[in-house]
């Protein structure tokens, strides 16, 4: 993987994770403190939890995303990403559309979209794309034996 993407995958699973980090911290100060968090102290513990846990993943998806080119050359992250982000992106936008115009009295309705359908849709998308690179490696692999 060219150091560009590598720069863009490592901060934006940084990202998500000091953002998941910092939601669990918060989570746990508030049952462990309930009056130190509802006073707002103890939010500089749950940050600095939250932003090493994101280093720690950085770092981690940084080193293991240097060996991705060599192992994957036939195109695998690709063909995954791509299926993800294509049926995630559909799956989010019928869920949060859909609502809105069958049902616009339902003030929830786009969570649908936001917490069902499109992760949903990621997840169908990238196992889907890893199905497509498998099916098209095994036919290049027919073709070269002929």
């Amino acid at each position: 993987m060219k150091t560009p993407g590598r720069v863009f995958v490592t901060a934006f699973v940084a990202f998500i994770a000091y953002e998941f980090a910092g939601l669990i911290a918060l989570a746990i100060a508030a049952l462990m403190f309930r009056d130190a968090v509802v006073q707002g102290r103890g939010m500089l513990a749950a940050t600095l939890a939250s932003l090493a846990c994101a280093l720690v993943v950085g770092w981690f998806t940084w080193k293991k995303t240097a060996s991705v080119a060599s192992a994957n050359s036939s195109g695998m992250a690709r063909s995954i990403a791509l299926g993800a982000i294509i049926v995630g992106t559909v799956g989010f936008v019928a869920g949060f559309v859909g609502p809105i115009i069958f049902t616009p009295e339902a003030n929830q309705g786009p969570l649908l979209g936001i917490f069902i359908t499109g992760p949903l849709g990621f997840l169908i998308g990238g196992i889907g794309g890893f199905v497509h690179w498998r099916w098209r490696s095994k036919q290049t692999m027919i073709v070269r034996r002929s």
